[in-house]
């Protein structure tokens, strides 16, 4: 498979070939034919050139020509005036004569179109106070890993190997048999002889323990650099990856792997106990979908919830599920106690009077999980019943994109309104 790539000219040979590099890097290098190159080529020329890549290595087919730069003939020519210059003057109404955008507004409980009840006799609620926000915490960080061993053990390798360590290093051993094949089928096209694929095959599985230590230890290398902000679930990959056999047994990742063990159980500690916090201020603000919804994010497996803040938080949560509330204030609350650790406990004192639709789909779905409320609603759990799933977040409508595609709407469901039930 050919590529364009930028060289830089090393050195000229009294054959007639010329040595190569990558230009601003040692690797990878090469020898080219001096017919590929123009007249007037020297060492330390950067040229763009068409290359093949393959099994063997990397072979030079041309010289790619840039782009000439065209230069523009038809330029506009600023001719002076012998007429005075009269500056433009723009005189603005003072402030406090502009009439204000928020003064044309009528406050909504002074609208005339306002009923003091709904269309089903229940009062109506007064304007809604969010609670106060919550501090964020930083986001944890994403594991980043450089290439500064794996360059260091593809330097150390003959020619013949570099390539085949590539390949495995890219896809592992099914990369390897699958470029041996790709490149046979070429060969027998052409009439040559096909490459032997066992000893191909062969030498990536020796190359193959040492790749692994070092790209491991890449890995390991970011994961130090940023053990008191990473992402748990990427810290806990790299701990876990460092007990393959071939990694373990090698010198080099014992002292590293020890110390991302012990990093990993004191950064599981820390947010086991920020996350408990977390919980807490919510509960302690109002904010109880909030707090449903950090409890059923543990930061670590197994982890047992408190009991006393469990009884906070089931109190907190059955006492938001009022008679008068919302539907989407149910649906929201309901989505996010159902796969907390505190649903069982979870109790409805009762069910609206008018139940919509989107609320009874909502507990129908949810009521293997949460049968006592289900109970409350007539909905029965059939035997053998799946747990279900949390939702996944969906996209809200591109009105812009909507408008550009002549009116026709997205085709991903619009994201429904959560302005009323985050801040629960």
């Amino acid at each position: 498979m050919s590529r364009r790539i930028e060289i830089e000219l090393t050195s000229s040979r009294p054959d007639g070939t010329w040595t190569w590099r990558a230009a601003g890097a040692r690797e990878p290098k090469g020898v080219l034919e001096g017919s590929v190159l123009g007249g007037g080529s020297k060492v330390g020329d950067v040229v763009k050139v068409e290359a093949d890549f393959d099994i063997d290595g990397i072979t030079i087919l041309s010289v790619v020509a840039g782009k000439e730069r065209v230069e523009k003939t038809n330029k506009l020519e600023l001719l002076a005036s012998d007429k005075p210059f009269k500056p433009v003057i723009e005189t603005k109404a003072p402030r406090a004569e502009r009439p204000r955008r928020d003064d044309k507004r009528t406050p909504r409980g002074e609208r005339s179109g306002d009923k003091p009840e709904a269309a089903d006799g229940r009062k109506r609620r007064g304007p809604f106070t969010p609670p106060p926000e919550l501090p964020q915490r930083p986001k944890a960080k994403r594991l980043k890993p450089g290439r500064a061993h794996r360059n260091d053990v593809l330097a150390s390798l003959p020619e013949a190997q570099r390539a085949i360590a590539e390949r495995v290093l890219q896809g592992g051993i099914p990369a390897v048999r699958a470029a041996v094949v790709e490149q046979n089928k070429v060969l027998a096209a052409e009439g040559k002889e096909v490459i032997p694929a066992d000893g191909l095959v062969t030498m990536a599985e020796n190359l193959l323990p040492k790749l692994r230590v070092a790209e491991w230890l890449d890995r390991a290398d970011a994961a130090v650099a940023d053990l008191d902000s990473l992402d748990l679930r990427d810290l806990r990959s790299v701990v876990t990856t460092g007990d393959d056999p071939a990694i373990a047994r090698d010198e080099s990742t014992r002292a590293i792997a020890g110390r991302l063990k012990e990093g990993l159980v004191a950064r599981q500690e820390k947010d086991h106990a920020e996350w408990l916090s977390d919980i807490d201020a919510a509960l302690g603000v109002g904010r109880v979908v909030r707090a449903l919804k950090l409890s059923s994010q543990p930061p670590k497996a197994g982890a047992r919830f408190p009991s006393e803040l469990a009884g906070r938080l089931a109190t907190a949560a059955s006492t938001a599920l009022e008679v008068d509330a919302p539907a989407d204030r149910w649906i929201a609350m309901l989505e996010a106690a159902a796969f907390s650790p505190v649903r069982a406990q979870l109790s409805a004192p009762g069910v609206p009077t008018v139940v919509a639709p989107e609320l009874l789909a909502c507990v129908t779905r949810l009521a293997p999980a949460m049968p006592q409320v289900a109970a409350k609603f007539g909905v029965t759990v059939a035997p053998g019943a799946a747990m279900p799933r949390p939702l996944r977040p969906t996209r809200p409508v591109d009105k812009k994109s909507s408008d550009k595609r002549g009116g026709r709407p997205s085709n991903r469901p619009e994201r429904k309104k959560e302005a009323s039930t985050e801040n629960v």
